[in-house]
């Protein structure tokens, strides 16, 4: 039985949380977001294994359908809505224009969106299509618009969100997120290469081990390079010269008086000494020769 993969009821759910009861004349409603097709739907991106024809168009003619033919479901439609958010007014129409003119600048989270079905006006209906096989659409379509995504992105799991949230940001709705999927990607690279060095973590552990300088498998093992533990010998060490110096009078007077006196001739220490107090100078000089 045909099913809808998980990606996609991801995608439904965010739709449906930030447009359905939101202010407009007309918010979506869950009805109006489908995934799977109707019983006696054959054919399409809204069947699985289960449903398609021969020679069907999302199976054969792309290698990423053909590798990736499921039970799942790997289409998605939305009806329409008008909401006003951000000092604008958001509609079906408009948003699909938007998730088009994305596809069409080759945005990386649209790579893999085959095609998209849509009304730019509720009146013509026009189809983009990645492999530019097709270009037109029934005329339903004035009224819902129709994303098929590569069968192999749904049957990897690949989350199909970061387009959508783009768009629920972009008018409004959603707190702005500017970081690209390869963004994100790193950030949870980096998450997780930070999670294995957790010390909770057998493989952190060990990290953690080395970094201290120990290393409980080898008996006797001492670190040649240096480690937390001895850097923070070194810095207790620093600390404790830092407070002891930090207790002393470092100024010497009779010191800095006999270093200044040592670099001084007779003749200039004379001349520095003003006639008067010279008198007085050799008045006392003259007394203690006599004692």
């Amino acid at each position: 039985m045909t099913r809808a993969p998980a990606n996609l009821l991801a995608v439904r759910s965010l739709l449906l949380t930030h447009l359905d009861n939101a202010p407009g004349p007309d918010d979506l409603d869950p009805g109006e977001v489908g995934i799977v097709g109707d019983p006696a739907h054959r054919g399409g991106y809204h069947c699985g294994s289960d449903r398609v024809v021969t020679n069907d168009y999302s199976v054969v003619e792309s290698p990423r359908d053909r590798a990736g033919l499921t039970l799942d479901a790997a289409a998605l439609d939305v009806g329409p809505f008008e909401v006003h958010s951000g000092g604008r007014t958001s509609t079906l129409a408009s948003f699909s224009v938007w998730c088009v003119a994305q596809c069409a600048a080759s945005a990386a989270d649209t790579r893999d969106i085959r095609e998209i079905i849509y009304s730019p006006n509720g009146t013509t209906v026009k189809r983009w299509d990645r492999l530019g096989k097709r270009s037109s659409g029934d005329d339903s379509h004035r009224w819902h618009t129709h994303f098929s995504f590569f069968r192999d992105a749904i049957k990897a799991g690949r989350d199909q969100r970061p387009l959508f949230r783009r768009y629920l940001s972009t008018i409004g709705l959603l707190e702005d997120d500017d970081m690209t999927p390869e963004e994100h990607n790193w950030l949870a690279t980096v998450h997780k290469n930070l999670t294995v060095l957790d010390g909770r973590n057998p493989i952190g552990q060990t990290y953690t081990r080395i970094a201290l300088g120990e290393d409980a498998t080898v008996t006797g093992f001492v670190a040649t390079h240096p480690t937390l533990k001895t850097l923070g010998a070194q810095i207790a060490t620093m600390q404790l010269a830092l407070t002891t110096l930090a207790g002393k009078d470092v100024t010497d007077e009779l010191a800095i008086i006999q270093g200044v006196l040592a670099g001084l001739t007779p003749e200039k220490i004379a001349a520095a000494i003003p006639p008067t107090l010279a008198k007085q100078v050799a008045d006392e000089l003259a007394r203690r020769m006599v004692a």
